[in-house]
């Protein structure tokens, strides 16, 4: 697999990544760390991601690369936790400014005194703004190096962050609709972790009335489809997959605030869904910005089928432009339009 233009800009600084137990954040599926294990075979690595994609890939990689006994630690979850002191952190930068500082704080405790740390990324993902979010964390934050439109930056600790607390950083908010009151809880780089996105507030009032037995909630971020189902509908089963870690921990927050309950776990697209459902609701993931991305939700609407029940259905929200419709129709059936709204349709397909 090639280099992204990131991994490619670490490794003519070669020199700055020589550690004993350095741990890579958030890298992305390249063959980064095979070129890195090359130029330093001795060393303890351990990865990091909140992405489930991500992380599948590397531990994959990594069972290619290195016997049992001296296989690095790969690690998927909200909060990162070690025996061990890193001398070299590398953090790729994340979509959230937000979520970089979060990162940092909750790498306190697992730092050798002296440790570097390197923060890489692309020039039109925000990576720019790391010298002035980092001025709680680092004593210093300096650009060594910039090529294929990415910046790297490095610095030290600065060792005065006060013991790190996953619940300081979730965000509360409330919610009302239809009658129905529900509390969200969300981490930092969650999506729309300030308040209800328009996409999700035009589907809640107009998802079907008959919801019962099974329901999953297909990228469920911060969980709010899912709370009102369950509270709605009594006699519900509630999954909730995401491919985000912090997500996934925010769901769980936002049914335990609810008093609700549900199957909430980490799946690239539909890769750890085993079960069938009566209803599949979403809003599905698109970004735009940094990246136009919507094949994974391509990808999940082409392989759903097989996981809705005979004469269960689909319901999805998206933006209007993006031609969703005709992938439902080929890939699960006659596809209704339930309503166009300020820039979002709402479609439906039950199997006959």
């Amino acid at each position: 697999m090639s280099l992204s233009n990131t991994s490619q800009l670490l490794l003519r600084n070669i020199e700055l990544l020589d550690a004993s137990n350095p741990l890579f954040i958030n890298f992305v599926a390249d063959s980064m760390i095979s070129e890195y294990l090359s130029h330093y075979p001795q060393t303890k690595i351990t990865c990091y991601n909140t992405n489930f994609e991500y992380y599948d890939y590397l531990q994959q990689k990594l069972q290619q690369l290195q016997p049992d006994n001296d296989r690095p630690n790969c690690y998927f979850s909200a909060q990162y936790a070690a025996r061990i002191k890193h001398d070299l952190v590398i953090i790729h930068f994340p979509k959230s400014k937000a979520e970089l500082q979060f990162t940092l704080a909750m790498l306190s405790e697992y730092l050798a005194t002296d440790a570097r740390i390197l923060i890489v990324g692309e020039n039109k993902g925000g990576i720019k703004s790391a010298p002035k979010l980092t001025t709680d964390f680092m004593e210093q934050c300096n650009k060594v190096d910039s090529a294929r439109h990415c910046i790297l930056f490095c610095g030290c600790f600065n060792n005065k962050t006060k013991p790190f607390n996953l619940e300081d950083w979730f965000h509360y908010y409330q919610l009302e609709i239809d009658n129905i009151t529900i509390k969200v809880a969300s981490l930092p780089g969650v999506f729309s972790q300030g308040g209800l996105d328009k996409g999700t507030a035009i589907l809640l009032p107009n998802l079907p009335n008959n919801l019962q037995g099974k329901v999953l909630d297909f990228g469920c971020g911060a969980g709010v489809i899912a709370c009102f189902i369950g509270k709605k509908h009594s006699d519900i089963q509630l999954s909730l997959i995401d491919i985000n870690a912090l997500a996934l921990q925010s769901a769980k927050k936002t049914l335990e605030i609810n008093n609700l309950s549900g199957n909430v776990f980490a799946s690239n697209s539909l890769s750890k869904v085993s079960e069938k459902y009566q209803h599949v609701v979403s809003n599905p993931p698109f970004h735009q910005g940094l990246k136009t991305h919507y094949a994974a939700t391509e990808s999940f609407l082409n392989e759903i089928k097989r996981y809705i029940s005979n004469k269960g259905d689909i319901t999805i929200v998206a933006n209007s432009f993006l031609k969703y419709r005709p992938i439902m129709e080929e890939s699960i059936g006659k596809t209704d339009v339930l309503l166009n709204k300020k820039g979002f349709t709402i479609y439906q397909c039950q199997l006959n």
